[in-house]
């Protein structure tokens, strides 16, 4: 969406010998964030990455190539960097809670025509205000003369590979599921326990009853129930 063709600003993302690449920010260094940053640094393009946790910052700037810088996530750094990046990507995830709101429509103003932004975070409401959701068919909208692409669950997009992918991932919880029933999956494993979000009726992820204005109820009274 960067090239003209696509109403872009029409920038190689990579660069040619003699014309600077491309310049990417992506909030968050999870997993989403740091896969955005070797996709991109693979195809030369220069890339910024901020997150909150320092920790996981130094962990990047260990791994990833010498066209991948780090920097600390606030609104100061951010609002620095919009003026000169082509491409802003949102990879900011809270388990279980909304997205936080990084970018402002006062803020769009800082950026340059044709200049893009993929909200990952639309699944969670976008870390971007405005974002709205898009689909596959009409995945890219145009505000204040900046793209949007924000097409909720994008790994639909290739359902083959991403299907797989995510039996993979889940087919042994659900066979422990299957096996064991969910109470005790649950008391015998913190992953599967972090995954329940209702039981009764009773919302059990704090994450979840923050977002919708409730109470979390105690999980363990839950799973150690008779």
């Amino acid at each position: 969406w960067l090239e003209k063709p696509g109403d872009g600003r029409g920038v190689l993302l990579g660069g040619v010998p003699g014309v600077l690449p491309a310049r990417v920010m992506i909030l968050g260094g999870g997993v989403v964030g740091t896969e955005a940053a070797r996709m991109a640094s693979g195809l030369g393009a220069d890339v910024t990455i901020l997150d909150v946790d320092l920790a996981r910052l130094r962990y990047l700037a260990d791994i990833m190539p010498a066209n991948v810088n780090t920097l600390m996530s606030t609104e100061h750094n951010i609002r620095g960097l919009l003026d000169s990046h082509d491409l802003i990507i949102g990879a900011v995830l809270i388990h279980g809670s909304r997205a936080p709101m990084l970018i402002t429509r006062d803020m769009l103003q800082a950026m340059r025509p044709g200049s893009v932004i993929i909200d990952v975070d639309v699944d969670q409401g976008g870390c971007v205000e405005t974002s709205r959701p898009t689909n596959h068919e009409e995945p890219v909208f145009t505000l204040d003369g900046i793209l949007h692409y924000c097409v909720p669950n994008m790994p639909g997009a290739v359902p083959y590979t991403s299907t797989l992918a995510l039996t993979n991932a889940t087919l042994p919880a659900a066979l422990q599921l299957a096996e064991l029933g969910w109470r005790t999956a649950g008391r015998l494993d913190p992953h599967l326990q972090k995954g329940l979000n209702i039981i009764s009726g009773e919302i059990v992820y704090e994450g979840v009853a923050a977002a919708f204005g409730y109470s979390s109820g105690d999980i363990q009274e839950h799973l150690n129930a008779k």
